[in-house]
């Protein structure tokens, strides 16, 4: 497959009251033509930064890419200026945010905010917009889009917004579409016809979407691949089935184990421990070392690299030191494994 986006040893920082806090600390990920990777990780792990530092769309003001590049048709997106970005935003790239109420501006009819980047960026006449407009509320499953192009936010739904958000986004069929979230603020079931449309729609336009989220169940259903970030940094990368089937870092174990199941017969969630490091004094050594229960000397004093598992699964833990000692994943991830391998079987009997 071929690359389309390509994230290179980022660094990231806000500059506060309080000190310099470094967010991003030196990530990379790949994102190939027609593949969904998803990101995951508690919150103020780093998602959303660095979707949105793709974007360019942080805080003038006190944010600052420090080094690093983000390589996108053989541009570097970190060096560009804001007006080479409002090429980009809305037409090679698209974002569907986190809340689908606070997305769509309440003082402009529906079909003029779908028409707007329509307008902007493919220069189409009115008419043809307003055609484009209907088909994209029909292609997301709106009915009587001939009447919902003349109405406001406030005469929709939380699930019709966010799929007219989806609309917008999609509007000039874009290389890239980041989806920060996007299911959040949604009940399961809304949940569930949203992550299908956005499926359906990736095989129809062929774009590649990096999926944020914190929710691992979400990500068995759509990633291609998956990065687990921690601390500002991606601990762990590799496809759908390595991440869930032999995941590598403890952090991910936490993850895994942490994800409720309807036939559970404990009384109490696990958690992680700990919380997580202050980055304005990020950790010497392993950030996760002091929520690691098997964490070792070594991940106080210095930062893991990055181990190869296979040619797709790299996971940055001392414990896949050669001489490190032999950890097995706790039982509560290895329940998890095996109920996604009876689901998956399920799902592989039923055609899914």
């Amino acid at each position: 497959m071929k690359k389309i986006l390509e994230v290179e040893d980022l660094h990231i920082s806000f500059h506060t009251f309080a000190g310099e806090v470094q967010a991003i600390r030196g990530v990379n990920f790949d994102l190939y033509e027609g593949e969904t990777l998803a990101i995951v990780g508690e919150s103020g792990s780093g998602k959303s930064v660095t979707t949105k530092s793709i974007m360019r769309l942080l805080p003038p003001g006190n944010s600052e890419i420090k080094s690093g590049k983000i390589l996108f048709k053989d541009k570097d997106l970190a060096k560009a200026t804001e007006k080479q970005m409002q090429k980009i935003r809305g037409k090679d790239i698209s974002m569907i945010f986190q809340d689908p109420m606070t997305s769509l501006n309440p003082t402009m009819t529906i079909g003029k905010q779908i028409m707007e980047p329509l307008l902007k960026h493919q220069k189409l006449s009115k008419s043809k917009a307003r055609e484009r407009a209907l088909k994209l509320l029909d292609l997301v499953g709106i009915p009587k889009p001939e009447v919902r192009l003349k109405q406001y936010p406030h005469q929709f739904s939380g699930g019709m917004r966010q799929r007219v958000v989806i609309a917008i986004a999609l509007a000039c069929t874009p290389k890239v579409l980041i989806a920060d979230e996007p299911t959040t603020a949604l009940d399961v079931t809304i949940q569930g016809q949203i992550l299908d449309l956005m499926k359906d729609l990736q095989k129809q336009i062929e774009t590649s979407i990096i999926f944020i989220t914190h929710d691992l169940g979400v990500v068995a259903n759509v990633a291609d691949r998956v990065a687990v970030m921690y601390g500002g940094k991606i601990v762990e990368v590799g496809t759908v089935d390595e991440i869930f089937y032999n995941p590598k870092h403890p952090y991910t174990w936490g993850l895994i184990s942490s994800m409720p199941s309807l036939d559970t017969d404990d009384e109490e969630l696990y958690v992680i421990p700990g919380s997580p490091p202050d980055l304005l004094n990020p950790p010497k050594g392993d950030a996760f070392a002091p929520r690691n229960p098997y964490a070792m000397k070594i991940d106080l004093e210095e930062e893991p690299p990055m181990f190869q598992v296979s040619d797709t699964h790299y996971a940055a833990t001392w414990l896949l030191h050669p001489d490190a000692p032999k950890v097995e994943p706790p039982e509560a991830v290895k329940e998890r494994m095996d109920k996604f391998r009876e689901k998956a079987a399920g799902s592989i009997k039923e055609g899914k």
